[in-house]
């Protein structure tokens, strides 16, 4: 049985465990290969199994119950949505100490999508907003019962209030923290959603995006999935895209003046969070949570 101090702790994750786990919960992929997919990102170990699959064990508490959310609705949402997502196979068990249910899924091929490359792009601004509409869109033949609608419920902005006020002022010197506060102030005051609940990804940053020789092709991580305000989801017009591409993202989208302050809160929010925890140790995260700091603040 798993313990508090077990669940709390982050597991050791080798390449030794994952061997084990394959071999004794999914033994008809026991002779494919393994290889560490490094960087995975701050939740999840992955490696490759084989040419078509991929291993995902969360790497902290705070991201069990994703691998049970995709197994169930990715199989149902990947038919209506215009990219590719990674549909699992399976959930394996806890074993051999590790302690969180973990995932095997499709292998999706591609390269992570960079602002370098795509932030100017209208096809891709077009792209995304059709993905989310999409998304948004989905209408379940069966109707999510309490707990899994407990599952899919997204956290509120107004919730993130103290921790943002908090980083804004850590960061004053660094980023413009009248303007932020200004930002934060009109997202958290803006009009609430008053459309039906939607569908959302969660997460949708330039990570969880995968291209191939240079356009869009998949859409990967729901952890995040949810339904409810989809306003977390414009998250990606401020860490993907130049403001002459959002407007073409927003206009294909709809988005009203409300929903799109809601959404500027967001990708302040996410990015100080990001940016507090992890720039002083990676150059990288530091340089993409800068530059959505900034177009955040343009608008």
């Amino acid at each position: 049985m798993t313990t508090e101090r077990t669940a709390a702790a982050r597991p050791t994750i080798d390449a030794t465990l994952v061997r084990r786990l394959v071999e004794t919960q999914f033994p008809q992929f026991a002779a494919q290969p393994l290889q560490l997919l490094d960087p995975a990102g701050s939740d999840h170990v992955i490696y490759r199994l084989g040419e078509e699959l991929s291993v995902r064990l969360p790497r902290h508490i705070g991201a069990v119950g994703q691998a049970g959310k995709e197994y169930e609705w990715l199989p149902r949402l990947a038919p209506h949505l215009p990219l590719t997502v990674p549909v699992p196979v399976g959930v394996g068990r806890p074993d051999f100490g590790y302690p969180w249910p973990w995932a095997v899924s499709r292998w999706v091929d591609g390269d992570v999508a960079t602002a370098e490359t795509l932030a100017d792009s209208p096809d891709a601004a077009v792209e995304l907003a059709e993905f989310l509409s999409a998304l948004q869109r989905f209408e379940p033949e069966t109707i999510p019962n309490q707990d899994m609608s407990e599952s899919l419920a997204g956290q509120s902005l107004i919730a993130r209030d103290p921790s943002t006020r908090a980083a804004i002022a850590e960061v004053d010197g660094v980023f413009d923290a009248v303007a932020m506060t200004e930002l934060w102030d009109a997202a958290i005051s803006a009009p609430e959603w008053d459309g039906p609940p939607a569908w959302f990804h969660g997460d949708f940053h330039t990570g969880n995006l995968l291209t191939v020789d240079g356009r869009l092709s998949a859409v990967i991580d729901f952890g995040g999935l949810g339904i409810g305000d989809p306003a977390c989801d414009l998250m990606i017009a401020f860490t993907l895209m130049s403001s002459r591409s959002r407007a073409v993202f927003r206009a294909v989208l709809g988005v009203n003046d409300a929903t799109w302050a809601r959404g500027r809160g967001w990708a302040l929010t996410t990015a100080l969070s990001a940016y507090t925890h992890y720039a002083t140790v990676d150059p990288r995260v530091a340089a993409q949570t800068t530059r959505q700091i900034a177009e955040a603040l343009i608008g």
